[in-house]
């Protein structure tokens, strides 16, 4: 197969705002009730959405002005990265985007086979042989339903995505008429095993992130937009329908039962919350609706991670081989190591300790990099703008930097040292595209980055054996 010159399918607004929201309504927001009710009460939960939403409408709006700012650069984390410092930190965001994507679609495969489990005990938490096995089989289904065709997977998602969102809404509406005020108050704080409430809201992070994933799917998908604006006002509209949705689900399951009880729950938590609601067939509306909501997410997130390791290749960022496209504008390449290595990942699935929090915790801290990468270039072009025109950016562009940065000190230790072991050695597909070019694999300072990667992830290869931390 050749690089094919083909025109990329165009895609229209409400399309581009199908792949944001159906990147990010997935499995985490059926799984929100019980992971904050884990961490916090409603004090913390109000604070923690707060910040959460602050911040990524801060990044989103980094994602929208960056699209017109630098209309002329496609596939966003990744190019927003390389073109703000350089060429190896933009293999680190792509990379580190793919592999944040290939993570959070084996949290799908596995969070649906956890779901089965409750009819099926075969499948326990996902993480079973034959849990793996059905899970195998919807990961290489989806593989060549994605080689139709981009248009036709991203119009599949928009059908999808209006599906999944039905029983959100009803979750929502039902609990709101079955809400309790003396429950939620009682579930105010977070309890005396909880911590302070900056401990708390801290504790939420991860999640919060996991659930805004996606929030830059129409810049990373730019190249199929048919006008540049539409990049930008689909990723601030998307943004703003799932933030509600989100908090909604969040807040009013603690109006219906006990934060410990909540916190018991067999994920996907809002099953339990709206059984304890309507009875059985609650139960049985979000488990269908998470199974429509994870698979309409797998094929966005697919999508993407695709896209940009296309784009890098094709910017001699990337080995040679992953720049190829079939005649329907499909990268097969990058499709195809996409699903081998989330393969991969399904069956390590079977040694975690949990992997339904691992998988997901693992998504977040991946993209972490990426994120702080395009708020960075979007500080760095505000502060150095010639013209001046990017001054009016600025508190923006420091307010996503900042968060950015809020993140990363707030994943905590162990997923700092697991996102360094997966970085470290991906560098090897850079040093084939620098030596397919003929050039030197590192200029000092890319050197001396990847030396502190490298200690990184031999410190994090430490404490895994030593048990310092744990998967």
């Amino acid at each position: 197969m050749t690089e094919n010159t083909t025109a990329p399918a165009r895609l229209s607004m409400l399309t581009l705002s199908g792949l944001v929201v159906g990147s990010m309504v997935g499995a985490g927001v059926f799984s929100l009730p019980g992971r904050f009710a884990a961490e916090t009460g409603v004090a913390g939960a109000l604070i923690a959405w707060a910040v959460a939403g602050t911040g990524t409408f801060m990044l989103a709006l980094v994602f929208q002005r960056l699209a017109i700012r630098r209309p002329h650069l496609d596939a966003g984390v990744y190019a927003y990265a390389k073109a703000g410092f350089g060429q190896y930190p933009g293999f680190f965001s792509a990379f580190g985007y793919w592999a944040s994507a290939v993570a959070g679609n084996v949290f799908y495969l596995v969070f649906i086979m956890s779901t089965l489990g409750a009819i099926a005990p075969v499948f326990g938490a996902g993480d079973t042989p034959a849990a793996v096995l059905v899970a195998s089989v919807l990961l290489w289904t989806f593989f060549f339903l994605i080689r139709l065709g981009a248009r036709q997977a991203a119009a599949i998602n928009r059908v999808v995505t209006v599906a999944k969102i039905v029983p959100i809404l009803v979750f929502v509406a039902l609990c709101v008429f079955a809400f309790d005020p003396a429950v939620f108050a009682a579930n105010w704080a977070g309890g005396d095993d909880a911590g302070s409430l900056f401990s708390q809201v801290r504790a939420t992070m991860l999640v919060t992130v996991f659930v805004f994933l996606g929030v830059e799917g129409a810049s990373v998908y730019s190249r199929h937009a048919r006008r540049r604006q539409d990049i930008g006002r689909a990723t601030t509209l998307g943004f703003a329908s799932v933030f509600a949705v989100f908090a909604s689900v969040t807040i009013v399951s603690y109006g219906i039962l006990p934060r410990e009880k909540i916190a018991a729950l067999r994920q996907p938590s809002m099953a339990g919350v709206l059984e304890a609601v309507v009875g059985q067939w609650g139960a049985i509306l979000i488990s269908i609706g998470l199974i429509v909501a994870v698979l309409g997410a797998y094929l966005a997130w697919t999508l993407m991670a695709a896209e940009v390791l296309l784009a890098a290749a094709r910017d001699d960022d990337m080995p040679r081989f992953l720049r190829t496209t079939d005649h329907r504008d499909v990268p097969v390449s990058a499709l195809l190591m996409t699903a081998a290595v989330a393969q991969v990942g399904l069956v390590v699935v079977l040694f975690s300790a949990d992997a339904f929090n691992f998988a997901l915790d693992l998504t977040s801290s991946l993209m972490l990099v990426p994120y702080l990468l395009a708020a960075g270039y979007a500080l760095r072009i505000a502060l150095t703008d010639p013209d001046g025109r990017g001054r009016a950016d600025l508190p923006v562009a420091l307010l996503a930097t900042a968060y950015a940065i809020f993140l990363l000190l707030a994943s905590g230790t162990t997923y700092l040292l697991v996102s360094l072991i997966v970085y470290a050695p991906a560098t090897v597909l850079f040093a084939i595209s620098r030596r397919e070019q003929g050039r030197r694999i590192f200029t000092r300072g890319e050197a001396v980055i990847f030396t502190v990667v490298a200690l990184g992830a031999i410190v994090g290869v430490v404490a895994l054996v030593t048990g310092w931390i744990s998967i």
